[in-house]
């Protein structure tokens, strides 16, 4: 399951998630962004960092998603974040370390010889499994805690946050929710299909932001026809038009070859497409993905 992924993307649509967790969070806690950063010589890579508005000397906030044990864990953290601090110490006034684990026995064992930053109030632990029922928790954190619920309890769990989102959320949000949702049980059952985790979910394609996305698509392509005469034979070239577009947006202009792959692609693996190119961080990434679905 690529928990990064869905954190990432959590965290992108809601930046101010990240102090719902804390005790004292910043009072402009609403104008922070999210983004992802690497500090080379030695090259290390930081999850994600929580930015305070451009332009003011706040608080950067270093964000750790750790669902596997790694024993030289707050070694590195410490290290880079500090080091990216120190080059960019002009930019902020402070610096602050949360580390998001699903439960406890995933913490690295040997942690005395940090007891002193690992105590003091520049570091946040924020075990999962500890916020309380999901139930009761706010809409955005019970989706991080979803993401740690065995596979047996998830799907109940989940279908319960959909139904809460209808009825808590407006419109204009639910859709995000509902997709981020329909993400975490996708990976969790890596055997699944998109379409067989949103059939699990009692959700259908066409409430899916997806489906509006293409259907709009479509609209411009003139054949809105197609899409009610049936979805498998009327959205397949709307759906290779979108994947191409949002491809060409992140990576420029696409060669022949990759269009050629795209093209003969069925829909079912376009929506896969759709999904996966959100993790995409290069070309590479795109034409290693396309060689696996070929394989």
């Amino acid at each position: 399951m690529r928990r990064d992924s869905i954190f990432y993307k959590l965290f992108q649509q809601q930046p101010s998630l990240i102090f719902q967790l804390l005790e004292n969070p910043p009072v402009n806690a609403e104008d922070y962004r999210f983004d992802s950063v690497a500090v080379k010589e030695p090259k290390f890579e930081i999850d994600g960092v929580f930015l305070p508005p451009q332009g003011k000397r706040g608080i950067i906030y270093f964000c750790e998603i750790q669902f596997q044990k790694d024993e030289f864990l707050y070694e590195r953290v410490f290290a880079e974040s500090a080091l990216y601090f120190y080059r960019n110490s002009e930019r902020f006034s402070d610096w602050q370390i949360v580390i998001i684990y699903p439960s406890r026995n995933v913490e690295q064992s040997n942690i005395y010889p940090h007891r002193s930053l690992l105590n003091g109030d520049q570091f946040h632990r924020i075990y999962l499994d500890e916020l309380g029922d999901i139930r009761q928790l706010p809409i955005w954190v019970a989706l991080m805690v979803l993401t740690t619920l065995d596979k047996s309890q998830a799907p109940q769990e989940a279908r319960y946050l959909l139904t809460r989102t209808e009825q808590e959320i407006p419109t204009s949000s639910s859709q995000v929710i509902i997709e981020m949702i329909t993400t975490i049980i996708a990976y969790k059952f890596e055997n699944l299909t998109r379409r067989e985790a949103e059939a699990m979910l009692g959700i259908t394609f066409e409430e899916t932001r997806l489906y509006q996305d293409i259907k709009e698509e479509a609209k411009k392509q003139g054949i809105e026809q197609g899409i009610e005469q049936g979805i498998e034979q009327g959205i397949e070239q709307a759906t290779i038009n979108l994947v191409t577009k949002l491809l060409k947006k992140r990576f420029g202009e696409l060669s022949p070859e990759i269009h050629s792959q795209i093209s003969q692609l069925p829909l079912p693996v376009l929506e896969d497409l759709s999904e996966a190119l959100l993790d995409f961080t290069s070309l590479a990434d795109l034409e290693n993905w396309l060689t696996e679905v070929k394989n």
